[in-house]
């Protein structure tokens, strides 16, 4: 005889009891309980993925305002934005350096205003040349120096009426550090993607003696 048959001829012959109701209440309270168990851990997974995510998103919020509190001044903004397209453009330089005295003459007629420059460049900065830009709703003077293989852009404009929070602001922003500050008449922006440490460096040598 076959496994198969005598399985069947068992399940046939042999005689069904039912189980006492007392047994039975017993099986049905520990399956209810392993039921419950089973729903409360995966309960209390749930809840810590959810703390986990609701952290994760508190730090990352919290970073996005930092970031945006760096940035939230225009005159950051428009200084990064004159910055990259300086680092883009075909010719970045419409006059070539000579030294101050000779792109400073250049912007006579081309801008409405005297750009103040004290500084010439040195070996640590040189100066390259230099271009008409547009700064928010004004012309501006745009210098170029270098710092090794870094290229750092100095913006000379007319400072009146621009919203000027305090009269200089250092930030970081899309991964380049600015200096913006007035002095009279005139407001100064230095970006570039150097250590802020070299740029304030440069800002201390641009900055009129008197």
């Amino acid at each position: 005889m076959k496994d198969e048959e005598l399985d069947a001829l068992l399940r046939e012959r042999l005689p069904r009891y039912t189980a006492p109701a007392a047994l039975r209440a017993r099986v049905a309270q520990r399956h209810a309980s392993r039921h419950d168990a089973r729903r409360s851990r995966a309960s209390n997974v749930g809840l810590a993925l959810v703390v986990v995510a609701f952290v994760a998103l508190v730090l990352l919020f919290g970073r996005r305002v930092g970031v945006d509190r760096d940035t939230q001044s225009p005159l950051v903004t428009e200084a990064v934005n004159d910055h990259m397209r300086v680092l883009y453009a075909e010719r970045p330089l419409e006059i070539e350096s000579g030294g101050i005295h000779q792109v400073k003459p250049w912007f006579e007629g081309r801008v409405d205003f005297a750009p103040i420059v004290p500084f010439d460049g040195d070996a640590d900065f040189p100066l390259q040349g230099g271009s008409v830009a547009y700064y928010i709703d004004r012309k501006a003077a745009a210098f170029v120096y270098k710092r090794s293989l870094h290229v750092i852009t100095l913006l000379v404009f007319p400072s009146r009426g621009l919203p000027w929070a305090s009269d200089r602001v250092t930030a970081e922003s899309r991964g380049f550090h600015a200096i913006v500050w007035r002095a009279g008449d005139l407001g100064y922006a230095l970006v570039s993607d150097v250590a802020m440490g070299e740029l304030e460096s440069l800002e201390r040598k641009l900055k009129p003696t008197r």
